[in-house]
C-alpha cells in the first residue's frame, strides 16, 4: 500500500470514477468510488481515515456543500477538489473552505498522485499530533494541584525561589515537586516540559 488510508473518489461521471480507480489501485492505494456525495455520506460512519477526491460540480450535493458538511461533522478528512475548465473561482472558494488542493480536469496522473500522497501524509501528521496532544493531556491530568501550580510557574519562567515564595513553601519542596512534574510528564529537560505545556494550552 502506498499510504495509510482509503482514497474516496466522488464523481457523477462513471468514466472519471473508473479511470481514477484504475490509476490509484495501480499506484498501490486503497480506493472506493461513489457516484454522488449523497452515496458517500451514507457510508461515512464506516470511514475512519483516508482522503476525499471530489468533483466540484455534481447534481444534488456538490463538492463545496460536501466539504461544508464534513466540516460540520468535524471529520478531518483531507479534501482534493477536481474542477472542470473555467471553475477556478469555485476551486478557490473550496481552498478557502479548507480543501488541501484543487486539480483541473483533464489532469496529469502524477499531479493527482502527488496531491493524494500529500493529503494522506498530512492526515498522518494530524493523527500523530493529536495522539501526542492526548498523551500530554493525560499526563497533566495525573498531576496533583500543587504540581500543577509549580508547572504553571515553571512555564512562566519563574525561578524556584520565586515559586517557593508565591506558594508559601520552601525552595527544597519546590525542587521535589519540580522533579515529580518532570517524571510524570516524561520530560527530559525544562525546555521539553515547556513545549509540552504550550502544546496543551494551545489545544485547550
Amino acid at each position: 500500500m502506498a499510504a495509510d488510508g482509503v482514497v474516496h473518489v466522488i464523481d457523477d461521471d462513471a468514466d472519471v470514477r473508473q479511470s481514477l480507480a484504475f490509476l490509484l489501485s495501480t499506484a498501490g492505494f486503497a480506493v472506493r468510488v461513489h457516484d454522488s456525495a449523497v452515496a458517500f455520506l451514507k457510508v461515512l460512519p464506516e470511514v475512519k481515515n483516508g482522503c476525499v477526491v471530489t468533483d466540484v460540480r455534481m447534481p444534488g450535493i456538490d463538492g463545496l456543500e460536501l466539504q461544508r458538511r464534513l466540516g460540520e461533522l468535524e471529520l478531518r478528512l483531507p479534501v482534493i477538489v477536481m474542477t472542470g475548465h473555467g471553475d477556478v473561482p469555485l476551486a478557490v472558494e473550496a481552498m478557502k473552505a479548507g480543501a488541501v488542493d484543487f486539480i483541473e480536469k483533464p489532469f496529469d496522473d502524477e499531479v493527482m498522485l502527488s496531491a493524494i500522497r500529500a493529503a494522506l501524509g498530512r492526515q498522518a501528521d494530524d493523527r500523530e499530533r493529536n495522539a501526542r496532544t492526548a498523551a500530554i493531556h493525560e499526563r497533566i491530568a495525573r498531576l496533583s494541584d500543587r504540581e500543577r501550580d509549580v508547572l504553571e510557574r515553571l512555564v512562566a519562567g519563574k525561578a524556584n525561589k520565586v515559586i517557593a515564595y508565591e506558594l508559601g513553601i520552601s525552595p527544597r519542596t519546590v525542587e521535589v515537586y519540580r522533579a515529580n512534574v518532570m517524571t510524570k510528564m516524561q520530560a527530559d529537560s525544562l525546555s521539553e516540559l515547556v513545549r509540552m505545556a504550550l502544546i496543551e494550552s494551545s489545544a485547550s
